[in-house]
């Protein structure tokens, strides 16, 4: 039985509050430049949203491991500006016009200052790194952006693909975004220098949430309210992104549906007509309810990996993170 009560995802927040408003105060120190133009975008980025999710996952990972410093307030802020950094490539890969209902920076600045402020917040995560002289963080960092890269080049390369198989697909999903989510939690246990097993224990967490989240993600792309998710829907198809829902369909639906569905894709014929053809026909062979039960299976692997942790208010809040991440708004 618990010691502590469950806690929903609003607990969290409240709870950690004090600790994601240091963690803020750190970016905004951590982006103060010479340069306008990175003071400028670096600004409109950081002020148009975001939970802080990364960042808190390593606050939570780093209390349940039984940190009591400071440093991981540094640490969450250089995770943020990495997967800010992440966000500026891929709105130019993906040509994308919004990014969380706003204007993304490369409208607003051109594709050109995007790549530029993106490498920016790298190589400042970096530095930041190497000054806590500690080779375990210096090489986990140097791993997941080696990953996150090694994903978005293998998304690249099978755009379009509907020959791709789900097992392709969960690697490119690992490497895109499970490993900055699995790194930032792995940090956090780094930094209370607990035994190798529960880092372990921790980086798994972190894995498995994040297939969990971005199959949740991949799934509300066809269903979600397109205002509330910030872009519209079919997005990533439209993009050329094949994910879960699109895959099972194919799987499931007829042989002249598979056609159709094919055909469209080919053609890039992504209509309103069409893309409302193919949620209809996830909805009618249940694929919705697939990929969002994957996703529901990982967030109970993530939960199992710190069966070993003794109930604790850090353990509840991350129960509850997990939970928030397959219940978001569909």
């Amino acid at each position: 039985m618990p010691l502590t009560m469950p806690m929903t995802m609003n607990d969290v927040w409240d709870l950690y509050r004090e600790e994601l408003k240091r963690v803020e105060s750190q970016i905004h120190a951590d982006l103060k430049s010479d340069v306008q133009l990175i003071d400028t975008i670096s600004s409109y980025l950081f002020n148009s949203g975001g939970k802080r999710f990364r960042p808190l996952l390593l606050i939570l990972a780093s209390r349940l491991a039984g940190y009591e410093g400071d440093g991981h307030i540094e640490l969450a802020s250089v995770i943020e500006l990495i997967h800010t950094a992440t966000l500026l490539h891929d709105d130019v890969l993906d040509e994308a016009s919004l990014r969380r209902g706003n204007k993304t920076a490369r409208i607003l600045w051109g594709n050109q200052a995007s790549i530029l402020v993106g490498d920016y917040l790298y190589t400042k995560a970096q530095c930041n790194i190497v000054s806590f002289r500690n080779h375990e963080i210096n090489e986990i960092v140097a791993e997941t952006t080696r990953r996150m890269t090694a994903g978005e080049l293998a998304q690249l390369s099978v755009n379009c693909d509907l020959q791709i198989t789900e097992d392709e697909y969960l690697e490119i999903i690992g490497n895109k975004t499970a490993a900055l989510i699995a790194a930032s939690c792995r940090i956090g246990a780094i930094l209370a220098d607990c035994p190798e097993d529960r880092k372990d224990n921790i980086e798994s967490f972190g894995w498995n949430l994040g297939i969990a989240f971005q199959l949740t993600d991949d799934t509300l792309d066809y269903v979600a309210d397109g205002k509330k998710l910030g872009k519209s829907i079919g997005k990533d198809l439209q993009e050329g992104k094949i994910t879960l829902p699109l895959l099972s369909l194919l799987q499931r639906c007829s042989e002249d549906e598979a056609n159709k569905i094919e055909k469209i894709v080919q053609l890039y014929d992504f209509t309103e007509e069409n893309l409302e053809l193919i949620v209809k026909l996830m909805q009618r062979y249940g694929v919705i309810d697939y990929s969002l039960a994957r996703a529901r299976g990982y967030v109970e692997k993530a939960k199992k990996s710190l069966l070993s942790f003794k109930d604790s208010m850090p353990l509840q809040a991350l129960f509850a993170v997990a939970d928030y991440v397959v219940d978001r708004e569909l």
